[in-house]
Order: structure tokens, then sequence, then C-alpha cells
């Protein structure tokens, strides 16, 4: 992704986490929302062909939009990073924690910090 636009992946992630996201829509997997819209520096095209399994907590970008898969699943988007987050839990109410219309804004972690967070 970083270098189909010219940048760096550290530029990605900047761009990335420079804005609000709003939820559109909740689909594909249960916890599974659909944010955007993205930057017009970092937007770009699925994959031609989807990966077979994509890491649960997977950071992604598809067209004007970014998203995190709740579980592990094949998809078609970019990957961009991860989160340590549980996106989906059934014991959890509500069982999803995006809900359509909320703002969602990424931070930056280091792989350090992404290890103790995974933890808790």
């Amino acid at each position: 992704m970083a270098r189909s636009h010219g940048l760096k992946a550290k530029d990605v992630v900047r761009l990335h986490a420079s804005r609000f996201y709003r939820a559109y829509f909740l689909g594909f997997a249960p916890g599974f929302a659909y944010l955007g819209d993205l930057p017009d520096g970092i937007a770009g095209p699925r994959l031609d062909v989807p990966r077979k399994s994509v890491p649960a907590g997977s950071v992604a970008i598809a067209g004007k939009q970014t998203a995190v898969y709740p579980f592990s699943t094949p998809g078609g988007w970019r990957l961009i990073g991860r989160t340590p987050l549980t996106l989906f839990r059934a014991d959890r109410k509500p069982m999803e924690l995006i809900s359509i219309g909320d703002q969602v804004r990424f931070h930056p972690i280091s792989r350090k910090e992404y290890s103790e967070l995974a933890v808790q």
C-alpha cells in the first residue's frame, strides 16, 4: 500500500491515524465495522486475489474504507497493521466493540505495546 502511493509505511500509519472514522455498516463477519472515509493519499483497491487467512485484529484498507478483522478469516483488504483489541465477544454486551454511527480513531502502537496490551 505504501509503495503504491510513493509513501513509507510509517507515513501510511500516520495518515490512517490522522482522523476519526464513522462506522457506516456492520457486516461480512460479526464485529466487522466498515469505517470511512480514508484520506485520499492512502485509499486503494482490494487485492486481486484474497488471502486465505487474515489474522484477527488486522487493520485493513479497501477503497476509501478501513476496518479491523474481528476473527481470523479470508479477506481481500490490504493490511496495514494490527490491534490487540477484541472487536467481538459473544459473552460481552454489546457483543461488538464498534456500533453503527460510532466515531473511531486509530492510534499507532509499537510492537512492544501491542504485545503488552494483547496479554491483558
